[in-house]
């Protein structure tokens, strides 16, 4: 059974999660971080003081997926979205996804909006499935095309 609960940032399953998808990324992504300049790291910046709520989920008591949304004028971005390797194709996406747009309709948002990488395949595949489309990269990260980034939107 997937449950995902609502937590502070500073959750230590959040935190363990976040750091495992930081790993996984720095892997996916390590050429072109190593040349990197301080556009780049500014787009991908967090503020924990920004995020409206974040969603840890568990399957039968594992927390094995997280999910945060920050407010981005009248859209809600979705950020930090991770699924374990070992839980992925297991519902955890979906249930997150589930989440991520209960919690944005409660908080008024128009839409969804999220940036991933083009080395995420899999993860474009999800928010494709779930009936999320693609949008022009918007800002910060439209100023770094380093990042070569994917972004999407879904309505709610």
């Amino acid at each position: 059974m997937i449950e995902v609960r609502t937590c502070d940032w500073n959750d230590p399953d959040g935190e363990r999660l976040r750091a495992a998808m930081d790993a996984e990324m720095g892997e996916r992504y390590a050429d072109r971080a190593a040349g990197a300049g301080p556009e780049l790291w500014a787009a991908l910046a967090v503020d924990p003081e920004e995020f409206v709520s974040v969603g840890v989920a568990s399957r039968d008591g594992e927390p094995v997926g997280h999910a945060a949304l920050r407010r981005r004028g009248a859209d809600l971005e979705l950020k930090r979205m991770y699924v374990t390797p070992e839980a992925r194709g297991s519902g955890v996406s979906r249930a997150l996804l589930d989440w991520v747009e209960q919690t944005a309709r409660k908080a008024g948002a128009v839409r969804v909006i999220l940036q991933t990488g083009d080395r995420q395949p899999d993860a474009v595949r999800v928010y494709e499935r779930e009936g999320y489309t693609f949008i022009p990269v918007y800002p910060p990260y439209a100023a770094v095309p380093e990042l070569h980034s994917i972004c999407m939107a879904k309505s709610l």
